[in-house]
């Protein structure tokens, strides 16, 4: 059994693209293709299911099309419309030394701690539609808009999908 713990979320479903199968799927970080796992994990009735991966390509850096073994028509994939989509953490190369990030979209998921405050919460939504990119992290059903800035990161934790921060005094609102 698959649990919450050993995966992270890397997009959503969208609807069923043709009729042979293939899902929509918008995602946030495209280790399914740098990495040799054959599957993604999918939260369905509250339990995490691995779904094998028969073949995809990409329509858009942020949008690909997939198909998965055993799903062969338009109704079969249509139970995957809005389904959140999770990659197994085992699978991500954690090398550390490694600096390559492809987006700040890579950031999503990731549990944000600051030296003094602890605990900010999980980036939820990354916003690089203007200079300044910011990270939106839900704590506790709050909404925290943080910059991400690079002066402000002091230590990441790719496997474990962690970033520590240290931020100027006055910055966050808690």
């Amino acid at each position: 059994m698959i649990k919450e713990d050993e995966v992270f979320k890397i997009g959503i479903f969208n609807k069923p693209h043709g009729i042979k199968g293939e899902i929509s799927f918008t995602f946030t970080d495209d280790v399914f293709d740098r990495s040799d796992c054959d599957y993604l994990v999918c939260l369905l009735d509250g339990i995490f299911v691995p779904f094998f991966i028969e073949e995809y390509r990409f329509k858009s850096d942020s949008t690909a099309l997939i198909k998965f073994e055993g799903i062969d028509s338009a109704e079969k994939a249509r139970m995957f419309t809005n389904i959140p989509v999770y990659f197994p953490k085992k699978y991500v190369d954690d090398d550390e030394d490694d600096d390559t990030i492809s987006s700040w979209n890579f950031f999503v998921g990731f549990k944000v701690f600051d030296k003094e405050l602890g605990s900010l919460g999980e980036i939820e939504a990354v916003d690089e539609s203007t200079m300044n990119v910011l990270f939106f992290i839900n704590k506790d059903g709050k909404e925290i808009i943080l910059p991400a800035h690079e002066e402000f990161i002091v230590d990441l934790n790719k496997k474990d999908r962690i970033i520590t921060v240290e931020l100027p005094d006055g910055l966050i609102d808690l």
